[in-house]
Formats: structure tokens, sequence, C-alpha cells
């Protein structure tokens, strides 16, 4: 078994795809470590401002790039 990438608590960058014109960008908190039924896990994160939550998968997340030099 494959294990995350990710862990709770840590922040991430959403990447969205052609079908997520209306999610809104930002940071985005793991929340909870989700189980999935292919090779691509899954992750509930919470956007860091509006505290939207929504499932994603590990493909579309990435470290959070600081604007530090």
């Amino acid at each position: 078994m494959t294990a995350h990438r990710y862990s709770v608590g840590e922040t991430v960058q959403f990447l969205p795809g052609p079908l997520d014109a209306n999610v809104t960008r930002g940071a985005y908190i793991i929340v909870r470590l989700m189980p999935s039924e292919s090779r691509d896990l899954q992750y509930r994160v919470k956007h860091a401002q509006d505290g939207y939550e929504r499932v994603v998968r590990e493909s579309q997340l990435a470290p959070l790039r600081s604007n530090s030099p």
C-alpha cells in the first residue's frame, strides 16, 4: 500500500484541472487522509481563507511555494 505524500495540518497548493474552473485558488490545509480505490490517494482539504472543504486527489496537490527569495 502506498503512503500519503502529505500529512494532516500541512498547507498545500491545489492544481486545478480543466474541469475545475470555478474552484477557489490558493492555499489549502490537509484535514484528513482518505483511502482511494486507485493509486491516486485522496485527501480532504480546507481552503485556508474561506474554509470551504473538498476532496481532492494527490495528483492535484503540490507543496506550497513560498514567495521568499
